[in-house]
């Protein structure tokens, strides 16, 4: 069950919650994501992540997300900025104040307005370090910021720590902005949840929540509206937008008999709908779940990061502690102030908050990206993971092709006609959801009594057997014949060949016709121009028709004649040829590439629209049919990595830096403010900058191609 974290405000805070709510059994793979300030817990679990949470940080509630206990925090955002703004003003009067000539008695004057800007910019710093150190916890940056400031206060630097406050106030108002507007990019991406269904019942419309609906039931979509559940059409004729799910924003035409998805939008038609899923099993809600979900799973930087932080403060602590003490002791003419002003400085310069903020926040957007171009990447790990390809290994049938085979010629042998052979395997193949067999069905053309097949059995990878009729059916290619005994001395066709045995002869044979994808080869291109080194296809088909679609497309090799555990052996075998470092990615349609996806370092399904199997075997699902779009996902992956090493390097060289420069005296805490401050923003308005790359070149949209499950392909 998903919970919301109410009244967290800083990284660090959820990194020590996370950390707590790990040790605790049953919980120890928890994740926080920041960005929306949700975590999942087992309700069972609910009251001990409350306790633990109230032990690291009390005043955080855990909240069941949906409830009505969670506030809105805009109201509270706004009071925060007015206060900092009447502290910036309190502070620039205490400033001027001191600088002009005014009677003795007024000399407390400016010390008094300067204070009252300390406590009005400070409140919530000073809070929060005062309970924290009351507890014992207090090695976090609120506990930076109350020392640096008191110890400014102590040797008479006030104006320096009102500054500190004040400057960390605003930074962290802007902070607030940039990860809400993050959230409210991922909140819009997640509107697309219906509001209502229209029920037809009896004649009659009702509106009702989509959950209320179950499969067989009729709902009425008018123009404009957002179609509620998963169905097929049975009136009426429209165009759908299907961009909130694809990222193409093409209409989609629809009519009598076509399958349409929870999510999409009707244009101008009027279209009465059955629905065959449930709004818990539809497309759309496995959607919303993947990318909810998506935080959970964080890259190793993001790891790194998180615990590099619980370290780092009590280290700086520490330094600062023997910057101001040792130098006194051991250098000549050190006076106690001066070294105790420069230690003041590094604490405010080491504030961790930069890295801890803007790395999650990087990736967040980057996934958020990638999903409004109908990617969904399951976790920042895997979208680290595509940054570092180096080999691509795709399936060949409905991935570089179409997958939506045509029978172009029948061929009767051995005394047998070929009305027969086509009845036969169309027969045989009646119950498979392979695109062969849909396509040998269609060529059929009429209806297969239920009662005419039995003893059906799918052969993974190489066709199916069954009886027709009385008679034992073998259809399927030249190697599943073979296996059988039955000799398949015949010219090659030209394209595909199933072969058909009836009662262990051979009976004929059906060629097949299947479509290269029209942006296949941009696909291969594409990888290649983002420095992929070896791009290979994986195929069950006959050698000299997997050597004509890979000379076609350019790939850098190819393996014909597979099975599906044959596969997963040669994606094995290319990951152990990786160099260090480098990932190897598998794309397939999900289903009985499953084995192969799962192996990969990074497992991706094409054309996840109404694909279950797809939406749940893979770790990137690309929602249309188009290869190339695997080529998008490698550049904002790419995209999201320099991002991360640029905020990174930023953030380390700036403080080093500014650290240098404090322990030499050689800057104030003005600089220090702008060292930590103004390096935070930098670095978090970069990060934000993730969710604004410039939208690639995109093809038209693909019809949707079949799924394999059983025939060689």
């Amino acid at each position: 069950m998903r919970y919301t974290l109410v009244g967290l405000d800083c990284p660090s805070c959820a990194a020590r919650i996370e950390h707590a709510l790990q040790q605790i059994k049953g919980l120890e793979h928890v994740t926080i994501n920041f960005t929306d300030l949700t975590l999942d817990l087992p309700p069972e679990r609910a009251e001990e992540a409350r306790q633990a949470i109230n032990r690291v940080k009390p005043g955080v509630k855990l909240v069941r997300t949906g409830s009505p206990g969670i506030p809105e925090e805009n109201g509270e955002n706004r009071r925060n900025l007015y206060l900092t703004g009447l502290a910036g003003a309190f502070l620039a009067a205490g400033i001027i104040f001191q600088e002009i000539p005014h009677p003795a008695p007024f000399s407390w004057t400016g010390y008094t307005i300067l204070m009252v800007a300390y406590l009005i910019a400070g409140r919530n710093v000073l809070l929060k370090a005062i309970k924290n150190l009351v507890r014992g916890k207090f090695l976090d940056e609120h506990f930076l910021m109350f020392v640096a400031t008191l110890g400014a206060i102590a040797i008479n630097q006030l104006p320096e720590a009102v500054a500190v406050m004040f400057f960390y106030s605003l930074g962290e108002y802007f902070q607030e902005k940039a990860v809400n507007r993050s959230r409210r990019s991922i909140a819009a991406l997640l509107d697309i949840r219906p509001p209502f269904a229209s029920l037809l019942v009896n004649g009659e419309i009702r509106q009702v929540q989509p959950e209320e609906v179950t499969a067989g039931q009729v709902v009425v979509v008018r123009p404009g509206e957002r179609i509620p559940l998963d169905g097929e059409v049975l009136e009426g004729e429209s165009l759908v937008d299907t961009a909130a799910l694809t990222g193409e924003p093409v209409p989609r035409r629809v009519e009598k008999g076509d399958e349409v998805l929870a999510g999409m939008i009707n244009g101008q038609g009027l279209l009465t709908i059955r629905v065959t899923r449930s709004f818990k099993d539809s497309s759309l809600a496995r959607i919303l779940e993947l990318v909810e979900n998506a935080a959970a799973r964080k890259a190793p930087v993001e790891k790194f990061i998180t615990t590099f932080a619980r370290y780092y403060t009590p280290a700086v602590v520490l330094a600062a502690l023997a910057l101001a003490i040792l130098p006194p002791l051991v250098v000549p003419g050190a006076t106690l102030s001066q070294w105790l002003y420069r230690a003041l400085v590094f604490l405010v310069i080491s504030c961790p908050c930069a890295l801890v903020i803007s790395i999650p926040l990087s990736y967040s957007c980057g996934i958020g990206r990638a999903s409004r171009e109908g990617i969904l990447v399951k976790g920042a790990s895997y979208l680290d993971a595509l940054a570092s390809l180096h080999t691509v290994v795709f399936d060949k049938t409905g991935t570089l092709t179409r997958g939506s085979f045509r029978v172009n010629r029948v061929e009767a042998l051995n005394g047998f006609q070929k009305e027969e052979v086509l009845a036969c395997a169309a027969a045989a193949g009646a119950y498979s959801t392979h695109p062969v067999a849909r396509s040998i069905r269609q060529a059929w053309g009429r209806e297969i009594p239920p009662d005419r097949v039995s003893n059906y059995r799918e052969i993974p990878g190489q066709g199916v057997a069954a009886r027709v009729a009385g008679k034992n059916v073998l259809v399927g290619g030249k190697r599943l014949l073979e296996q059988e005994g039955i000799p398949c001395h015949v010219p090659r066709p030209v394209e595909n060949t199933v072969f058909v045995a009836i009662n262990h002869t051979l009976a004929g044979y059906l060629e097949m016709g299947d479509e290269i994808r029209p942006d296949a080869r941009q696909a291969i291109a594409g990888l290649k121009a983002l420095g992929v080194k070896n791009v290979v296809m994986l195929s069950g088909d006959e050698k000299e028709t997997a050597r004509r679609v890979a000379e076609t497309l350019g790939l850098d090799n190819y393996h014909a004649r597979l099975l599906p555990e044959e596969k997963v052996h040669r994606v094995e075998e290319l990951r152990t040829c990786l160099p260090a470092r480098q990932k190897l990615a598998f794309v397939g349609d999900g289903i009985n590439d499953a084995p192969a996806i799962a192996r990969a370092d990074v497992g991706v399904a094409m054309g996840g629209l109404g694909s279950d199997a797809a939406i749940e075997a893979a770790d990137v699902v690309l929602m249309e049919d188009s290869p190339s779009r695997l080529a998008v996902a490698v550049e904002i992956a790419r995209h999201t990595r320099a991002i991360v090493k640029q905020n990174i390097v930023l953030t380390l060289a700036t403080k080093a830096f500014f650290l240098g420069l404090g322990a030499l005296g050689l800057a104030s805490i003005w600089e220090a403010v702008f060292a930590d401050v103004g390096v935070t923003l930098l670095a978090i308005f970069n990060a934000t900058r993730n969710g604004t790359l410039t939208r690639p070149a995109r093809q038209g949209a693909i019809p949707a191609g079949g799924r394999a499950t059983g025939f060689q392909a």
